[in-house]
């Protein structure tokens, strides 16, 4: 049976597209079919940017589901948040097209990694946000995170959101490229370790390697 996932961030910036990738690549690695999807893409007009990441890290090339917009089937012009973005263009947002989307994927895929756009309160109507669509799908929730100054209240809050709504989260990914003040990625990779122990004891950490050029999309 095909597993989906959610990637979301614990803000804008946590890289997301970047760990997306790199998680879809450690998959194949182990015998999986892998595809990723953009949830929305905001700041783009004809093709997803993040798929562009996701594909380069993975080695792949664009793939047929790319080009046919399976993998990113709603993308609005301007870059900021989906409702914003909709209003922008003067358009819905096609929640059914976006799940259409997930289930011919997974008709044809071992795993489906869904990408977020921007964190877990990010919205999508004025009283439904990422985490409520995640929610209502029963989707596992997976969340990245990393060491950089203010992480740990960022992460916090997402975790306390993602615990208040019984969301599964099998896996937080420690996006490491950020970790540039030893003593701070430190501290903080050890608090959410201690954090995950006491609130989500079955969720484990990946450590994400930053990539070097070519492969990295920073």
């Amino acid at each position: 049976m095909t597993e989906t996932y959610f990637i979301s961030g614990i803000d804008t910036d946590a890289g997301k597209s970047y760990c997306a990738g790199w998680w879809a690549r450690e998959l194949m690695a182990q015998g999986k079919t892998v595809v990723t999807q953009k949830f929305i893409q905001t700041g783009n007009r004809e093709f997803s940017e993040d798929i562009e990441v996701h594909r380069k890290i993975m080695g792949t090339g664009m793939l047929p589901e790319d080009l046919d917009h399976t993998t990113a089937p709603v993308i609005f012009s301007y870059p900021c948040s989906p409702q914003l973005a909709a209003r922008i263009d003067n358009c819905e947002i096609p929640l059914d097209a976006i799940d259409n989307a997930t289930r011919r994927l997974a008709a044809r895929y071992d795993m489906v990694l869904i990408e977020g756009a921007g964190g877990l309160m990010v919205p999508i109507a004025d009283d439904f946000f990422t985490i409520d669509y995640v929610a209502s799908r029963n989707l596992p929730l997976v969340l990245v995170t990393h060491g950089g100054l203010g992480s740990i209240n960022h992460a916090v809050l997402s975790l306390e959101a993602i615990k208040q709504r019984s969301i599964p989260l099998p896996y937080l990914l420690y996006n490491t490229h950020f970790d540039t003040d030893p003593t701070i990625a430190a501290d903080t990779r050890a608090f959410l370790t201690r954090y995950l122990h006491r609130h989500f004891p079955s969720t484990r950490i990946l450590d994400v390697p930053t990539l070097t050029p070519p492969e990295s999309p920073q």
